[in-house]
């Protein structure tokens, strides 16, 4: 039998369910998953295994009316995704229906090349009655020619490995692009960063969405099979240090356990992580910091 392997580019507003579905896909957590809009910076490539088909899901970040140089390149790299992908899916939220921001979306892919394979997932099912779905099924359905609908619930896994199968039958014959063992592209700094991102951003809430970025400075294998990994949390401004460092370093010791405990139970053995957090006025405007999340500098620009 021969083996198929492509790419599927997820698409949709911010906190659709994009990184939720990707980790289901994938069977394991390779994409942040928050309950904040725009967590996921970087296009994170996970990969699922069907049969004898390798899926690999490019998690976009959430397409959004973009501000800043960090929105521009977030949404750039979005569509880029789009471009590269043998399949694109639409993930579209069932209690919020069409908004303007899945108007924009639509009328982007509209002027998409006809070649595209764009498929259609309505998520969170769950949320809303048979009726309502149905008609918001076929006025998506009217407003694009998506090639197939799938009615799912990601965090729940409802209509999820339908999704999946369909998908793995519709790659390219091709041989696999990554060893059977790998679930993800992203080098382990870049994970290790991001795990511990989405605890600063769970435990701050409302008050540093975009403020702060992680970087895995060094990671050092131990003779004893443990890794020393040293993160720095970057800043915008020194009001932001004590907000992260919390009382007498309450808030910093509270994240850096609980990314210790998910990199310890991730990677299979035990980690000695070190947290720093220094304040760095200009992080969003320098393109180191954009090479590390995996986003072009020069989209910011457009």
């Amino acid at each position: 039998m021969s083996t198929r392997a492509g790419f599927v580019a997820l698409i949709g507003e911010p906190n659709a369910g994009k990184s939720t579905l990707t980790n289901r896909l994938v069977g394991a957590k390779v994409s942040i998953v928050t309950h904040k809009v725009q967590t996921t910076r970087a296009r994170i490539r996970g990969v699922a295994l069907e049969g004898e088909s390798q899926i690999v899901i490019v998690d976009t970040p959430g397409l959004f009316q973009p501000r800043r140089r960090l929105d521009r390149a977030m949404v750039a790299a979005a569509w880029g995704g789009v471009a590269d992908a043998d399949i694109t899916v639409l993930l579209i939220e069932a209690h919020r229906g069409v908004t303007s921001g899945v108007e924009r979306i639509l009328d982007v892919l509209q002027e998409m090349p006809k070649h595209r394979r764009i498929a259609l997932a309505i998520n969170k099912i769950d949320r809303v009655e048979a009726p309502q779905l149905l008609e918001l099924t076929e006025k998506l359905n009217a407003a694009y020619d998506f090639e197939q609908t799938f009615m799912i619930s990601a965090e729940k896994g409802h209509g999820v490995q339908h999704l999946k199968e369909w998908l793995a039958g519709e790659m390219p014959e091709s041989p696999w692009l990554y060893p059977e063992d790998q679930i993800a592209d992203l080098p382990l700094r870049m994970i290790a960063a991001e795990m511990t991102r989405e605890k600063l951003t769970l435990r701050l809430h409302q008050e540093l969405p975009y403020q702060l970025t992680v970087e895995t400075e060094a990671w050092e294998e131990r003779e004893d099979g443990s890794a020393r990994i040293d993160q720095i949390v970057y800043v915008a401004r020194d009001g932001h240090k004590g907000i992260v460092l919390g009382n007498k370093g309450e808030t910093i010791k509270a994240v850096g356990k609980l990314a210790r405990e998910e990199l310890e139970e991730f990677l299979g053995r035990r980690v000695h992580l070190f947290l720093q957090v220094k304040v760095r006025t200009n992080w969003l405007e320098e393109k180191e910091r954009y090479s590390e999340m995996g986003l072009d500098f020069r989209d910011g620009n457009k």
